[in-house]
Parts: structure tokens; sequence; C-alpha cells
């Protein structure tokens, strides 16, 4: 038993393996359950006393060698391996799936440059406001009905804390600081506690425009926005100005564009009236250019405001406006090739 070993380590060194299934194999063969090694060890019990601690030895030497011998050729086998998949260093890259920007990005950031092209600069604010930066500066007087026009998400009260519920209050911002002229545009998120549906939700966003200055006029306003039209929706765009109320602005309308899927014929999309509201709009009235401290006897202004999403679901012809919200990578991927 003593020869038969020594001749089994000697035959284990001098294996080689090219693949793990050889290896495994040369496993199995030597120390599995049913291998030499464990026949070794039951023959072992045969042996004389007198030779069991030379023997006994001998298998533990054994054991530790094939099991060194497995390992070493797992090793070796590894960095042949891994040697051989950088060798190509000309095999190209594994893709990389580029994203896209979200619809509401891509309609915001189009709707600035606009303005900026005619000298609006933008201006940010909290989305956490005070009932003066939200309501009282802009001519909502304490119990005025106008306030019930926007169901407010309030945090504290005594002072009133409030999530914003337009972007208005930037506007009230920049006159505290700047004076005329003013020309801004604000940007941001809003919150109305309003039932989520396919035309609402409690969250989204606004753009709004603030123009300040000696002698400006409606006629003003209402170039400021046919241009804006024209730009976003294309050259053959009309607008409609409708009388309306704002506690801010004064006289106030709602501004329609004509339809650019029916070409103002009528369809679903416009209810077959062939225009769609897209914002609202008036000049400032003077009690907020007043509370602001803005001379309203020298200086008039222009403001309006539209929702993101209303623009973006007739740009891009959105039926739902709660997909903004869902991260649905089979609506985002849409928009992928949209600059």
């Amino acid at each position: 038993m003593h020869d038969k070993i020594i001749q089994i380590i000697q035959d284990s060194e001098n294996f080689t393996a090219e693949t793990l299934e050889q290896i495994e194999e040369f496993r199995i063969k030597y120390l599995s359950k049913k291998g030499i090694v464990s026949a070794l060890f039951d023959e072992f019990r045969t042996i004389p006393g007198d030779q069991k601690k030379e023997v006994g030895q001998l298998l533990n030497q054994l054991k530790i060698s094939l099991q060194n011998k497995i390992n070493s050729l797992k090793e070796q086998l590894s960095n042949i391996v891994t040697t051989s998949n950088i060798q190509d260093l000309t095999l190209p890259g594994s893709p990389i799936n580029q994203g896209s920007r979200h619809p509401i990005s891509i309609v915001r950031k189009e709707i600035l440059e606009i303005f900026a092209r005619i000298g609006f600069t933008v201006s940010e604010g909290p989305e956490i406001e005070d009932d003066k930066h939200v309501f009282s500066a802009l001519n909502f007087p304490p119990e005025h009905p106008a306030r019930d026009m926007q169901d407010t998400f309030f945090i504290e009260k005594d002072p009133d804390i409030l999530l914003r519920t337009h972007t208005s209050s930037i506007q009230v911002r920049v006159m505290e600081k700047t004076s005329p002229p003013i020309r801004t545009i604000s940007p941001g998120r809003v919150f109305r506690n309003e039932a989520i549906s396919a035309r609402a939700h409690c969250i989204f966003h606004q753009v709004e425009g603030l123009y300040i200055d000696e002698k400006v006029s409606f006629a003003d306003l209402k170039q400021t926005l046919l241009y804006f039209a024209k730009e976003l929706f294309g050259e053959s765009t009309k607008i409609r100005l409708r009388p309306s109320y704002f506690p801010f602005t004064e006289p106030s309308a709602e501004m329609d564009v004509s339809c650019n899927l029916c070409i103002g014929k009528g369809c679903n999309v416009c209810k077959y009236t062939g225009w769609l509201e897209v914002l609202g709009c008036g000049m400032v009235d003077p009690n907020v250019l007043e509370f602001n401290n803005i001379d309203s006897k020298k200086y008039t202004g222009f403001a309006f405001g539209m929702g993101v999403e209303r623009i973006a679901m007739l740009k891009f012809q959105i039926r739902d406006l709660r997909l903004y919200f869902e991260n649905d990578l089979r609506f985002l991927e849409q928009f992928s090739s949209v600059i």
C-alpha cells in the first residue's frame, strides 16, 4: 500500500488539464466518495498496526496533494481564459443604450428658449411658500372667493405655509428685489389638491412670464404670445384671446391656438371647435404693482402662465396626463429622437 500511494502522488503531479471538465473527472477519480482515496482509507483498516502511522501520514499527504493539484489546475485555466478574453483589443465594446429626455423636460426647454430669444431671463423660487407670495401679493384678499379657484395643500397654519399653487410666487419675489424694467420667465413644479385623472393631476409644471416697463400695452402682450405660438406650434398657427378673470391681472384673457391636428377644421381633440386653450394672460393689476412697491402710474406690465403638461399633450398628441408620472419605458422611449 505504501508503494501504491507513492505511485499515485507521482501520477497526480504529472497530470495536466486543458478544460474544467478534465479537472472535474480527475477530482471524481481520486477524491469522490467512490474514488481511489476513499478506497485506500477503507483498505487502511486492514494493514498491520506497526505500519498505520507511516501509511496514515502518506494518505493525508496524498489527499492534500490531490486537492492542491486541483486548485492549481483551476487557477491556471482561469488565467488562460482571462488572458484570451482581452487579447483582441479591436473587438467592439458592449453597446450602451442611450436614455431620452422626458417630454416635460423637452417642452419646458423649448418654451424657455423661445422666450430667451426675445429677452426674457429665467427666475426660480422655492416650492414651499407662504401666503404672502402665493396669494396676498397677487391681489387675493383674505377670505376672497378667488382663493377657492386653487385647492391648496397647506403645511402649517398661522402663518400659512403651503405648497405653491402657481409659479406667480416667483414673480412676486422678482418684483420685491428688482426695479423695472422686468422681463422674466418662471418655470417650476406646482401643487393643487385635485383628483388624479387623464386630464388632471395634483402635481404639474408651469411656465409663467412677466414683463413690466413704461408704456407696456395689451398689444405688446398679444404680439409676444403670437410670436410664442408660431415658434412652438408652427408658422401657420393662429391665436385668439377670450375675456376671462384672474385676481392679479386686469383685463384678463384666455388664449387659444388653432388646432394643429385638423388645421382649424374641427376634430375630437379640439372638440370640433378648431381651437385649443393653452394659457391665461392679462395686464398686471395696478394693486399687484403697488403691493410690490412699483409705481403703477409710471409702469404697466403683462403676465401670462401656461401648464407644461398641457402644451406637451398638444405638441405630442398625448391623451392621458398620468403617463408623464408613471416612468413607463414604452412611453418614454418614444421621445428618444426628440432633441
